[in-house]
Order: C-alpha cells, then structure tokens, then sequence
C-alpha cells in the first residue's frame, strides 16, 4: 500500500509526504515540494522493491558492484587457501566483467539468473559449455562475497544471490578402480619414469585425498613415526590429520631416506620451489594400463568406495575424505549395503534372537 499527504507547513508552503508499505519489507517514506515528483519517487521506488532492486540504505547506491569485488579480493580472499584462492578469484573475475560499473542497488535477482544462464551456454575457457556443478560454485563465490557486504559491511541489505535457483547438478560421478585395473595401473606407476609417480598414486589410493592436497605435502607436515600427515591446505579450508598406513607408510619412508636437502616438498620440481607437475607421466600411465574413462580425482572416488565396501559407515568415509556433511558421500551408500545389512541383522537378532 502507498500513498501521498499533503501537508502545510508553518510558513504556508505546501509538502507532499510518501510512504510505502508492501508486507514483507521495510516502510519506506520521503518528503517532496512538488506532487509530480512525490508520484514519480513512489512509482520508481514501489516497482524497485517488487522487483528486488531497492535497499533501504544509501550504501548500495554509492558503491559499484567492482568495488564490492574488489574489497573482497583485497580484505577477504587472501584468507582462504592457495586453491580457494585461485577457483575463487577466476570466479569473480567473470562476475565482474558482467556487472562490473553497475551500482550495487541496480542488481537484481533477474540480473543473477540471466548470467547464470549465459553461464550454462557460453564456452568456457576449456572449449565447452560449463556443467551445472561449474556454474553453482560460480554463484556460491558471488553469494558469499554478497554475505560479506550484508553483514559486515552494510553495503547491501539483501542477497540476490539467494533468490536465484541453482541449475540441478547430476548425481555424483562414482568411477573407481576394479581390482586388475588398480593392478595394471600401479604397475604402470611403477614402472613410470618419473619417480613420484608410484608414491603419490599409492597415497591416493589409500587416503583419499585430494591431488593438491597430496602434492603440497612437506616433510614438515608428516609424522612418520605416528603414521600422521596433516594437510594444512585443503578445498575447504580447514586443516585436517591424513592417516598413512602400511604401505604407502613404507614408501614415504623410503622417500625420507633420500629426500632432497634444498626443498622441504615431498614431490619437488627440479628447482625445489614448487610440487612436480605429474600429468603427463600420468596419462602415459592410464594409458599403457589400458584404464578407460579414468581421471586423477576418481583415484579419491576408488578410496571411497573401497572404504564403504570393507565396511565403513558413510559418517566415517565423510571424515576421511574431509566432508563437513554426509551429502557428499551419499554416492558410496549402495556400496555399504552389506555392511548395513549385518547391522540391522544384528540389531534383529539382540532384539528377537535366531527365531
């Protein structure tokens, strides 16, 4: 509901008072010397609000949707990982060559999904479409950059963010290694060239972490007598204990024993300054085994799985792999249930007994 009063002033003069109401939303009310521009403010403020482009404060009319940008890539990003750092800002980066001048009260949620759309049909910078999983982590990056301007720094009351739908993600891929497949590809390992190869793919195989997570290890960061390694950088950003057993254990202390005295890296490059790049050893590798439809990151899916099919619940895998929720690892269920059958079995069998 909107309405104008007239009001007379003391000195004789005439003012015309606005305010709107609309459920849901904060009154909103303004005071003008001419009826025309009183009808014109409420026209132009009652269509923002409907549409989600008004903010009840000034901030969102004095900065740029670039400056937001900008002060989060400045004050917030740098404390993320080297990883999140990376996704995030390419993320942005596009979000801001879209909507870079604009003023923060003129995006609105119809501004959001019409890029969401492009971003499902525009060619990415790999030569192809970017999947729904790609464009929801794009809008996740913009909608946490929108949190922070609402709540710490009062440049936006609301997140537009929220109001767009997410494109439907397929369901998890799950690819894991069969048992002569894992054979003839740790084989291949073995016999790779390039020396870090075979350790690393073990390591994979057998913690289920991440590449990244695996080639940023440093000497500093593994306990060899406890069996530990602590990844301080991960897609999440907190820290977590990788538990290394027998023989990928055995490997890394054989690495020890002849570990490089110039670099504090695991897997170092020649020049010690950063992890060795892998791929192409790699893909000679899957391919010499004859593995077909097989990326680095399903070595992680193969852990997994291998841990749901010796018996562990999908809580225990979630801790593993460094999952806040179980959503993630919901994909390995199917695997368990032989696990899941004993225990309602025995659950059964204390309850009612062999009867």
């Amino acid at each position: 509901m909107a309405n104008v009063e007239e009001r007379i002033k003391k000195d004789g003069s005439k003012v015309y008072r606005v305010k709107i109401r609309l459920k849901g939303h904060p009154t909103q009310s303004a005071t003008f010397h001419r009826k025309t521009d009183a009808k014109k403010w409420l026209q132009n403020t009652e269509s923002a609000i409907r549409e989600g482009r008004h903010f009840k404060t000034t901030e969102a009319k004095r900065h740029t949707f670039e400056g937001m940008i900008m002060r989060y890539c400045k004050d917030i990003l740098p404390q993320k990982s080297e990883v999140m750092q990376n996704e995030q800002y390419r993320h942005l980066e596009w979000w801001k060559e879209q909507l870079g001048s604009r003023v923060l009260a003129d995006i609105t949620p119809n501004a959001v999904s019409e890029l969401r759309d492009r971003l499902l049909t525009e060619v990415g910078p790999k030569g192809k479409c970017r999947s729904p999983a790609t464009t929801v982590r794009y809008l996740a990056a913009l909608s946490h950059v929108y949190s922070v301007a609402t709540r710490e720094w009062e440049w936006v009351t609301d997140n537009p963010v929220l109001k767009v739908k997410k494109p439907k993600e397929p369901k998890g891929r799950v690819r894991f290694l069969s048992d002569d497949e894992r054979n003839d590809l740790l084989s291949a390992a073995r016999e790779s060239d390039n020396p870090h190869l075979y350790p690393v793919v073990i390591l994979a195989i057998s913690t289920g972490a991440r590449r990244m997570e695996i080639m940023n290890l440093t000497w500093d960061d593994v306990d060899l007598h406890r069996g530990m390694a602590i990844l301080n950088e991960t897609k999440n950003d907190e820290r977590r204990s990788l538990p290394v057993t027998s023989h990928a254990l055995e490997l890394l202390k054989e690495l020890s024993k002849v570990r490089r005295l110039d670099t504090n890296l695991l897997f170092p490059r020649t020049d010690g300054l950063k992890p060795i790049e892998l791929r192409s050893a790699w893909d000679k590798a899957i391919k010499e085994a004859k593995i077909e439809d097989f990326k680095f990151h399903d070595l992680r899916h193969s852990a997994a799985s291998y841990l749901a099919m010796n018996g562990a619940t999908l809580a225990e895998i979630a801790e593993v792999l460094g999952h806040k929720t179980l959503a993630m690892v919901k994909r390995y269920a199917h695997l368990s249930e032989q696990h899941t059958h004993s225990v309602v079995d025995r659950m059964n069998k204390k309850i009612f007994g062999d009867a």
